[in-house]
């Protein structure tokens, strides 16, 4: 059973659960832009700085998962993110034994990675868009992840324009979090 957040005795923690996540999606959408900055920048020059990005973005999405379950403290059900924080976990395993195979294995790691929590993202979106509404960019977020990991694992054999499709990936994720965070902005400040 799911119990709402919006009860008339409940704003002010709505809108401060709101404002946390919005906070939380403004710093994701920097850390992803930052990140595939530096992944163009790198991807051909440095192997060795490339596969620190590789390893550093699912260790990054993680420590982001463990600050969303600190930001929600509803009375919803935190499976989600501990399945993300699980996955991520072996995701982040999984490319550092991927990295010593070649980035085709890599590619296909991050194909099953972005396809399973796009899943989870899409089912949390569903469920957050019955409390603080603005769920919309992360549901859609979640669908295209499911698109791409399909996309990363048939790229595998492309390996130079399938990291670069990493970097693409990541750009739209960023753009998501922060329509995210301009749509929680109104139950951010609804009280």
């Amino acid at each position: 059973m799911h119990t709402s957040l919006k009860t008339a005795d409940n704003p002010f923690r709505v809108a401060n659960i709101a404002q946390a996540l919005r906070t939380l999606y403004f710093v994701r959408a920097a850390f992803s832009l930052v990140w595939v900055g530096l992944l163009l920048a790198f991807v051909k020059s440095s192997p060795t700085i490339t596969a620190i990005l590789l390893l550093g973005y699912p260790t990054w999405d993680v420590a982001a998962t463990f600050f969303d379950i600190r930001a929600n403290r509803g009375p919803s059900s935190k499976l989600p993110q501990f399945a993300n924080i699980v996955i991520g976990l072996f995701t982040t395993v999984a490319v550092s034994v991927a990295l010593k195979q070649g980035v085709p294995t890599v590619l296909i790691v991050f194909g099953a990675w972005a396809g399973l929590t796009g899943l989870i993202q899409l089912v949390l979106g569903l469920r957050r868009r019955r409390t603080f509404g603005g769920q919309w960019p992360m549901m859609l977020s979640g669908g295209q992840s499911m698109i791409a990991g399909a996309s990363f694992i048939a790229m595998a054999q492309s390996p130079t324009m399938g990291i670069i499709n990493l970097a693409g990936y990541a750009a739209f994720g960023a753009f998501y979090f922060l329509l995210a965070a301009f749509r929680l902005g109104k139950a951010a400040h609804a009280v």
